[in-house]
């Protein structure tokens, strides 16, 4: 993980969840259509950028030995050290930023990474936090809602807004009842889910 000096200036936080090429290019749940919130995401970041928030993205990466492999079937995807662990193209600019940390994932919660906890705890003044990426009704939501649970165990007033327009999941058509619930289950969290008016 890059150093960022001193974590405690940030007041706002973008996360971008799991944008690989193992979602958006190739490899077993790799789907094309998750490309198409890109362009709302870049829009996103650069907002984040030009306020000097903390932007994080987060890497889906697994080993062989990874659990939740096993758990979901065996599904082999995102493995270290190969392209799908790695950030989709369109994104990669932006993972040299000043205010960037990059942080790898082994579960399907952001949260649980213990790099993230690492920068939660230092992040003492964060008062707004923006969630975009996929998968939606997996990844997104997981972290999303342990975000939300490690902020009331500590007594963190922390607004935590999805951004709709800039969140996918794959085979997104047959899983809309998944992402219709993770959406409920979010709102009954308190997470807002908002997107930008036309």
């Amino acid at each position: 993980m890059k150093k960022i000096k001193n974590l405690k200036v940030y007041e706002g936080m973008l996360i971008v969840v799991d944008m690989v090429k193992g979602f958006t290019d190739e490899g077993i749940l790799h789907d094309k259509a998750i490309k198409k919130i890109i362009v709302r995401q870049k829009e996103i970041i650069e907002e984040s950028q030009r306020k000097g928030h903390l932007i994080v993205f987060i890497k889906d990466t697994h080993d062989k030995n990874s659990t939740e492999l096993k758990r979901f079937g065996n599904v082999g995807h995102c493995m270290k050290g190969t392209n799908e662990a790695e950030l989709t193209e369109e994104l990669k600019e932006y993972e040299d930023m000043n205010n960037t940390i990059i942080i790898e994932k082994n579960s399907t919660s952001f949260m649980e990474a213990p790099q993230f906890r690492k920068v939660m705890k230092q992040v003492q003044n964060i008062q707004d936090i923006n969630i975009i990426g996929c998968c939606s009704d997996i990844c997104v939501i997981n972290g999303a809602m342990g975000l939300a649970n490690y902020c009331d165990q500590w007594n963190r007033e922390v607004e935590i807004k999805i951004h709709e327009d800039a969140i996918a999941t794959f085979d997104e058509e047959n899983r809309q009842d998944y992402t219709n619930a993770a959406k409920l289950l979010g709102k009954q969290q308190g997470i807002q889910y908002v997107k930008k008016i036309a």
